[in-house]
């Protein structure tokens, strides 16, 4: 049986964007699926330019709210907000199993295009290492 997965975050435009495409990546058999409190009106470029690196097409996501998704059931529900600067969004709808996974949000990097690029590439090899965890896990039970 499927599982289903929505990765939860403020702006759904970097981090939960990653996630999933990681995540559809690595087993096409997920429904996966990502959302956000306050969702930003694009996907970040850089975000859809360090996934093009990793041969992941991001460009044509787009930032949802979780109000779209809280009549419907899901097996994991992921934040992925770093908590430290960010309240972590809550999923009120039907969900069996809640997990926190959080990351640094890469928009907000300052400095020049490389040095902003840098941090994306960062959370994003994070977040590669972190859900490809995730998935060996929620597959194997453990």
């Amino acid at each position: 049986m499927k599982q289903s997965v929505l990765i939860l975050c403020t702006g759904n435009s970097c981090r939960s964007q990653m996630a999933e495409g990681f995540l559809r990546s690595f087993d096409p058999e997920l429904e996966v699926f990502s959302a956000g409190t306050k969702p930003a009106e694009a996907v970040h470029p850089l975000a859809v330019a360090v996934m093009r690196e990793e041969w992941i097409d991001i460009g044509g996501y787009r930032p949802k709210s979780v109000d779209a998704f809280t009549s419907r059931p899901f097996d994991w529900v992921v934040t992925v907000c770093d908590g430290a600067k960010e309240s972590c969004p809550v999923f009120t709808g039907e969900v069996k199993h809640r997990v926190h996974i959080g990351f640094d949000d890469p928009a907000e990097a300052e400095g020049s295009r490389e040095e902003q690029l840098a941090v994306f590439r960062r959370v994003r090899d994070e977040i590669n290492l972190r859900f490809r965890r995730f998935c060996n896990e929620m597959q194997t039970g453990g």
